[in-house]
C-alpha cells in the first residue's frame, strides 16, 4: 500500500521543517505549505489522506480552509492549536475537523493521533502502524437499522431521514453506529472517545460534545438526548 500522503499548513517555519522531518520518519509522504491559500492548491492538486491545520496561518485561516476542504471532501482533518481553551478549538470541530492536538505537542503523540485517525477512516497508518480494522471499530449490526424517520444502513455506510439521504463525515458515521449499536444506552463522553475516536487515553471531552450536537442538526436534535452528568443516548 502507497505511504499515507499528509497535507501539513504551518506558517513557522520551524514548527513545519521539525514536524515534517519527524511524520517522514515514520513513513507518511509530507506536503507542507506555510500559508492557507497554498494549503487549499495543495489539497486541490493532491487529494491528501489526511490534513493537519495550524488556525493562525495568514492567506486562508485554518477554521476557514477546513471549512473549504469539508465542502469537497470528508478527508480526516487534524487542527492545531496553540490555546486548549480558545474557542478556536471549538470552531475548528464546527467547521467539520474530526480532532484537535494543541502546541506545543510531542512528535509521538502527534503520529498517534494521526495513526487513530487514520484507522477510524480505512487508510494506511505509516510505516509500522496499525492498518484498518486493527481496533476501535464499533461492533456494527448488519441490515437497515431505524429509529423515527432515521434510516441507518450499517452495510452500505448510508444514513436517510425521512427518506432522504443524509451526508455525514466518516467520524459522525461512527459516532451514529456506536449509538445504534446501543439505542436508550447512556453513552459517556469517555467511551465515545475511547470507541470512536480510538482514544487509549484521556481526551478533551468537547471533540465529542461538538460531533453530537453536529451530528444532531442532521438527524434531528431530539435524536439524541443529553443525560446530564452521564452521557448522551439514542432515542429508540
Amino acid at each position: 500500500m502507497a505511504d499515507t500522503h499528509v497535507l501539513f499548513v504551518e506558517d513557522d517555519d520551524v514548527i513545519r521543517e521539525a514536524t515534517q522531518l519527524a511524520l517522514e520518519r515514520v513513513g507518511f509522504s509530507v506536503t507542507a505549505v506555510p500559508d492557507g491559500l497554498l494549503g487549499l492548491e495543495a489539497f486541490r492538486a493532491d487529494r491528501p489522506d489526511i490534513a493537519l491545520l495550524d488556525v493562525m496561518v495568514p492567506g486562508l485561516d485554518g477554521v476557514s480552509l477546513c471549512r473549504r476542504i469539508r465542502d469537497e471532501s470528508a478527508v480526516p482533518v487534524i487542527m492545531l492549536s496553540a490555546r486548549a481553551d480558545s474557542i478556536d478549538v471549538v470552531l475548528g470541530l464546527e467547521a467539520g475537523a474530526d480532532d484537535y492536538v494543541t502546541k506545543p505537542f510531542d512528535g509521538a503523540v502527534l503520529v498517534a493521533r494521526i495513526r487513530a485517525v487514520l484507522r477510524r477512516f480505512g487508510h494506511a497508518a505509516g510505516a509500522g502502524g496499525e492498518r484498518p480494522g486493527s481496533g476501535g471499530t464499533p461492533d456494527e449490526p448488519g441490515g437497515v437499522l431505524v429509529f423515527g424517520d432515521v434510516e441507518i444502513d450499517t452495510e452500505g455506510m448510508e444514513v436517510r431521514r425521512g427518506g432522504a439521504h443524509v451526508g455525514l463525515t466518516p467520524t459522525e458515521m461512527r459516532l451514529l453506529l456506536e449509538f445504534s449499536s446501543a439505542p436508550g444506552t447512556v453513552l459517556s463522553r469517555d467511551r465515545l472517545l475511547e470507541r470512536v475516536w480510538d482514544y487509549g487515553w484521556g481526551g478533551d471531552t468537547r471533540v465529542v460534545d461538538v460531533h453530537v450536537q453536529r451530528l444532531r442538526t442532521k438527524i434531528g436534535q431530539d435524536r439524541i438526548e443529553t443525560v446530564r452528568g452521564f452521557g448522551y443516548k439514542l432515542r429508540a
